[in-house]
């Protein structure tokens, strides 16, 4: 029997909406922060928990796998239980998870932990925006979205700078710190909610494709899986996933409420963005999650220096996205997507050329702000394709599909270039750590500097792959 839909209730009072937004703002802060943050923690938290390399990636793979698995029904459990309610347990199952994260003392104990941060951001992610667009009426609400974006933007430019600068000044422990930051934020959100909301029953009733949501968690994590194992079980974990991956496409046909409706990408443009997200995530994220990794461990950088120089990308999106937004009204989003995706392609380029030379300020970082640059040319413009190709009453599920995409697509690259480091590295010999681990020796620099050098090289044949897809929409206009 179908679900009878009625409108939403007004979730707070209209002189209460400042406090919601500020309740949204704190919340989508914890998860930014983790998020950026954590690719500049991992050489510490390597040393201090003893992890190998594999370890340190699924430090990062467990968080985004259940995330990226769980945000597409984030939104219909608001939907099923209320928006605020869920909201607030997503908000509480994070900050428990991040002090379980804070205290872990093995990798296997901490990559749990990050794995219960993912279920709560699963729902956390999706009911930070819903609960904005909940308590504003239509005619406010485009700037209160702005407002949160501009202060969650700053927030995830900030975030890994303070947490740089805490790893450096306060010791190997101190990554324990940046997850422990999440709880007086997320207590100070908690109680806004608590004291501004007001009941929001939701739709009883309301269906939740669970069974997508394990299957997808289950096809992502067999191929994550075996892109981080080595020896020849890889290769099944690998072709295990991919077939579960296919049964999930299978269910998501047959489904009357699925996570993703697969009719949408009958649309070419709104399948090329996609690809394009996916193609160009990896290479960005993939090369982003280990740049600092290399740089600390073979280049002598410490973790505030790394954070310094990953800002200027934060900065050039900030300062720059409206006026390319603008841009793209007038000439189409897919001409700037690829020359933005080409110029990324032509810094990881350069980035694998100069590798070798180990000089990160004078070599490496003019090439970083360039791809930060090409990167800014993207975002919006694909932004506008994904919800120009969507109809009204998809834009919702159009930019879920597009965060997912973004999303599963790191899980990936963190898997994949890992496995590209270790082949690049090397194999293991005496007076040789292993990627990743803190050393000066010439042998250990020279075999780092050839490791990033092939992931630089695969980020950028990406990039290019995300170059092609944009290329060949160039001529469609937005509908």
């Amino acid at each position: 029997m179908a679900v009878e839909r009625r409108e939403p209730e007004p979730v707070c009072l209209p002189e209460h909406r400042k406090f919601l937004l500020a309740a949204a703002v704190l919340a989508s802060s914890m998860g930014f922060i983790d998020s950026s943050v954590t690719a500049v923690a991992v050489p510490v938290i390597r040393a201090s928990l003893s992890a190998s390399l594999s370890q340190a990636q699924w430090i990062s793979a467990a968080y985004l796998l259940t995330l990226s698995s769980l945000v597409l029904i984030g939104g219909a459990m608001a939907d099923r239980f209320g928006t605020s309610r869920v909201f607030a347990c997503g908000i509480l199952g994070f900050v428990l998870s991040s002090l379980l994260c804070a205290a872990a003392l093995t990798p296997e104990y901490l990559i749990g932990a990050r794995a219960m941060q993912g279920l709560a951001a699963g729902v956390m992610v999706p009911g930070s925006m819903a609960l904005v667009a909940r308590a504003y009426p239509r005619a406010e609400r485009g700037r209160a979205l702005g407002l949160w974006a501009a202060a969650t933007t700053a927030t995830s430019a900030l975030g890994p700078v303070i947490g740089g600068g805490i790893l450096t000044l306060s010791g190997t422990e101190a990554w324990r710190l940046i997850f422990a930051m999440n709880l007086p934020l997320g207590v100070a959100a908690f109680v806004l909610l608590w004291r501004y909301t007001m009941a929001d029953r939701g739709q009883p009733g309301a269906p939740i494709d669970l069974v997508g949501a394990g299957l997808a968690t289950l096809g992502l994590g067999l191929v994550a899986w075996g892109l981080t194992s080595p020896g020849a079980s890889s290769l099944s974990a690998s072709a295990a996933g991919l077939v579960v991956f296919a049964g999930f496409l299978l269910w998501e046909r047959r489904c009357a409420a699925p996570m993703i409706r697969l009719g949408m990408f009958t649309n070419p443009a709104f399948a090329a963005a996609n690809l394009a997200t996916f193609l160009l995530y990896i290479a960005i994220t993939g090369l982003g999650f280990y740049l600092p990794m290399t740089a600390m461990s073979a280049w002598g950088l410490s973790p505030i220096e790394v954070s310094l120089a990953l800002l200027p990308t934060s900065v050039q999106i900030a300062l720059l996205s409206t006026m390319v937004g603008r841009l793209a009204d007038r000439v189409g989003p897919f001409i700037l997507m690829t020359i933005g995706a080409l110029i990324v392609a032509i810094a990881q380029t350069g980035q694998a050329l100069v590798a070798h030379q180990a000089s990160f300020w004078s070599d490496v970082f003019p090439l970083t702000i360039m791809s930060g640059f090409g990167i800014t040319l993207v975002l919006a413009p694909l932004t506008m394709a994904v919800m120009a190709e969507a109809s009204e009453a998809e834009q919702g599920a159009a930019s879920g599909i597009n965060n997912v995409m973004a999303r599963a697509a790191t899980l990936v690259a963190v898997a994949l270039l890992g496995r590209i480091a270790s082949f690049g590295y090397g194999d293991i010999a005496a007076g040789m750590p292993g990627f990743g681990v803190v050393s000066t020796t010439p042998a250990h620099v020279a075999a780092t500097g050839a490791a990033f050098a092939w992931m630089a090289g695969v980020a950028a044949a990406f990039s290019f792959a995300s170059t092609l897809v944009s290329a060949s929409q160039i001529r469609r206009r937005p509908n």
